[in-house]
């Protein structure tokens, strides 16, 4: 489970090392271009209950702290999905849940290594 720091706080939110890993290259290429935009997720066991939002301005220093050494392959349709969704109105709402460790990332032709991601932010620049 990897951790997203928010802004001076000291306590961190937990989110899975794959969705973790896909919201900081939508992160970087939004906050890159001065696109702030909203995060919601809902509290999941354990955690207080109902959901957060925080705000994600180029201002406000983010850190992602990943459980795992080696980086997540990302998934280019994930990506555009999330990319879309944080434009909206709603911005972006995850469902934490649905990245638990326990599930295997998806594998396949729309899965990119990690190390794609300044050509894939490339892509996100030119399809918003």
């Amino acid at each position: 489970m990897g951790q997203l720091f928010y802004g001076n706080a000291s306590e961190s939110i937990e989110i899975p090392d794959r969705l973790l890993a896909h919201l900081k290259v939508l992160a970087a290429t939004k906050l890159r271009r001065s696109e702030s935009f909203t995060l919601t997720w809902k509290h999941v066991d354990g955690s207080a209950s109902g959901r957060s939002t925080i705000w994600l301005q180029p201002s406000i220093p983010l850190r992602f702290v990943f459980d795992s050494a080696e980086p997540e392959k990302l998934d280019s349709n994930l990506l555009t999905e999330m990319a879309k969704s944080a434009t909206s109105s709603a911005g972006l709402v995850v469902d934490l849940a649905e990245y638990a460790p326990a599930a295997a990332p998806a594998a396949g032709p729309a899965s990119l290594e990690a190390s794609a991601a300044p050509a894939l932010a490339g892509e996100l620049a030119t399809a918003a």
